[in-house]
């Protein structure tokens, strides 16, 4: 395979993750029914939601965690008809000065691949292998594979050195079909790998309720009345409860830590909360500048923001938004109900209103 043809078919089998603390990044195995990402992208989770090329954002559920080696398995999701397969390579045929793909979604942004080559095979770090690699990875990187020149992966994308020039590091491939190996009997049971002795521990084999049935070492499943991510409090829990109210799934709606994004008709509505501002923003994307007629459309835009109230129009780049603002001591659950159904149907409302009227484009928007 090309380079240019392992990054189109890598596309489908990739998978953008997220829950209320960050990002991170997923592939799928045909071959064993799971999706395989880090443990500390999921750290605390027992579902998380998932989106890929060929299908929606929904819920999946974690099935393995191994804290020791940063692995964990997801559950699938509902259709996997057009996921593509990939297959797992050989850690022991790679070489330093290999060329390699660090394949994810680093920062939240839809798939990215960059190459570069192995720096060293096997650099030990907290006494296990990993593969040095120069390719840039970051942020919501984690847990995407590491391809080799044939396609195949060769490892876990996992951490790197922050101020290192290119410093990264993934999990050799090797580690990987060891826990697939270990889990694979009991695929579909919750389990979690013990930090020790590597015994593979679930909800019938614990010890005393809470240890190790092999070592003793304290394994904390996450409690099935628990709620299904880490818990919320504040501001974000306060966002999650308003988004409820007016009909949204606010799991469904992460989009990393003091993010979430929902779509309101054909436009895109993004909220953010940055406690060192002190505010809750809304943003709703609807639509491009017209090629002409822009006098008039800026005309009625600012007419439009004489008019009304709790919401206001401004361009970003080329796209128009319309934004609502308040300040976090003022937000609790009716307020924020109050404010996101506002700007819902205003944005419904001009959305197609601009389009239809004033000749505004649609938004180019990745798939």
């Amino acid at each position: 395979m090309t380079t240019q043809e392992i990054i189109e078919h890598y596309q489908n089998a990739v998978v953008q993750i997220a829950t209320n603390s960050g990002t991170g990044t997923g592939f799928y195995l045909s071959d064993y029914g799971l999706i395989v990402t880090n443990h500390h992208v999921v750290r605390g989770a027992r579902q998380v939601n998932i989106k890929g090329q060929v299908f929606p954002r929904q819920i999946s559920q974690v099935l393995f965690s191994d804290e020791r080696y940063d692995l964990a398995f997801l559950s699938l999701p509902a259709d996997v008809s057009h996921m593509a397969t990939i297959a797992l390579g050989s850690y022991e045929t790679l070489k330093d000065g290999d060329t390699v793909l660090a394949i994810g979604h680093p920062y939240g942004l839809n798939y990215t691949a960059t190459q570069g080559v192995i720096s060293k095979v096997d650099r030990i770090q907290q006494g296990l292998k990993y593969i040095q690699i120069d390719a840039a990875i970051n942020p919501g990187n984690s847990g995407g594979p590491l391809v080799d020149s044939k396609g195949s992966v060769v490892g876990v994308n996992s951490f790197i050195i922050r101020g290192g020039d290119n410093l990264g590091f993934a999990l050799p491939v090797l580690y990987l079909k060891e826990a697939l190996e270990q889990y694979m009997p009991i695929k579909g049971t919750v389990a979690i790998r013990c930090p020790n002795c590597r015994t593979l521990v679930t909800h019938q084999n614990l010890e005393a309720g809470s240890y190790c049935p092999n070592c003793g070492t304290k394994i904390e499943f996450p409690k099935e009345d628990a709620p299904a991510a880490a818990a919320l409090s504040g501001i974000a829990k306060t966002i999650e409860e308003a988004l409820r109210r007016i009909g949204k799934d606010p799991e469904l709606a992460r989009s990393g830590h003091n993010h979430w994004e929902v779509e309101v008709g054909s436009a895109r509505l993004r909220i953010n909360y940055n406690p060192e501002n002190f505010f809750v923003i809304s943003d709703a994307f609807l639509c491009s500048l017209p090629p002409e007629n822009v006098v008039r459309l800026y005309t009625f835009l600012l007419q439009e923001n004489d008019r009304m109230h709790g919401a206001v129009f401004s361009l970003h780049g080329q796209n128009i938004v319309l934004s609502s603002l308040i300040y976090d001591v003022e937000l609790s659950v009716e307020s924020g109900e109050k404010m996101f159904r506002n700007l819902f149907d205003l944005a419904d409302k001009y959305d197609t209103l601009l389009i239809e009227q004033y000749g505004c484009l649609p938004i180019l928007e990745e798939e």
